[in-house]
Parts: C-alpha cells; structure tokens; sequence
C-alpha cells in the first residue's frame, strides 16, 4: 500500500491517484483540493494546469509551478474547513494547511481557497482572503 500524499489515509490508488491519471474527477472541492496537494507532492504539474479555472489556464506558469513544487519535500496536509462544494453544488471553499520542508526550514502554507464547478467539474479559482471566513464567497 502506498498512502496518499492528501493525508486520507487511504491507499493513492484509491484515492488522488485515479484522479491525476484522468480515470476519474473528484465530485466535491475538498476531493480537488487533496488532488491538487498530490499533484504538487508527486510533480504532476499539468492536472494542476488542467484543474484550474479554464480563464486562468492561458497564463499558468508552469515551468515556475514545476520549479516551486520540486524545490520543496512536502510533508502535510490538514483540511481546517470547508463550506459547500459538494456535487450538488456550483461553489465551495476550503480552507488547508500545508506544510513543507524548504533547505533545512518547515514552512506552512495555509490557504482559504474558492472553487467552482463548469461542466459538471471542479476547478481551482483562487485564494481568497482567509478574513473573509468559510462560506462568505
């Protein structure tokens, strides 16, 4: 068994892993959201392009994204929050933290970020000001 980098605790065949290989798409925000997280830990740096708002796609830096990822050893995700974004609906936030060992220094990424669904699929949009809180897109 090899665990998933998004923290589950479930196998990555069971979880991110079908969703990177394009066998399936996640059904709620949170399910991107972990996807997201593996794609960086496992370099799989064109789902990140793919799952991003199509408007934003164009202008994806990814060889500054492939850069950023590869640079740092992931080490955790924790889900603090997430408001909607369930398959029934067209919006949801999320609120994660992410922690990373950059050199010999653990940095924390923590994120409240808004997704959307087009086409009966879920994109990343962008982060939003935490101050703002879960639910208030």
């Amino acid at each position: 068994m090899t665990p998933c980098p998004c923290g589950s605790g479930r196998d990555i065949e069971l979880c991110c892993g079908p969703f990177l290989a394009g066998a399936a798409r996640p059904e709620t925000a949170e399910a991107l959201m972990r996807s997201r997280y593996t794609a960086y830990v496992v370099g799989d740096i064109a789902y990140l392009k793919d799952t991003l708002w199509p408007k934003f796609q164009p202008a994806f830096d990814g060889l500054g994204t492939a850069r950023w990822a590869a640079e740092n050893r992931w080490t955790s995700l924790t889900v603090l929050a997430a408001d909607r974004g369930e398959p029934g609906d067209r919006e949801g936030t999320v609120l994660f933290e992410a922690r990373y060992l950059s050199g010999a220094a653990l940095h924390s990424h923590r994120e409240l970020s808004l997704f959307r669904k087009k086409g009966g699929r879920w994109y990343y949009v962008e982060a939003l000001d935490e101050r703002r809180g879960p639910g208030l897109i």
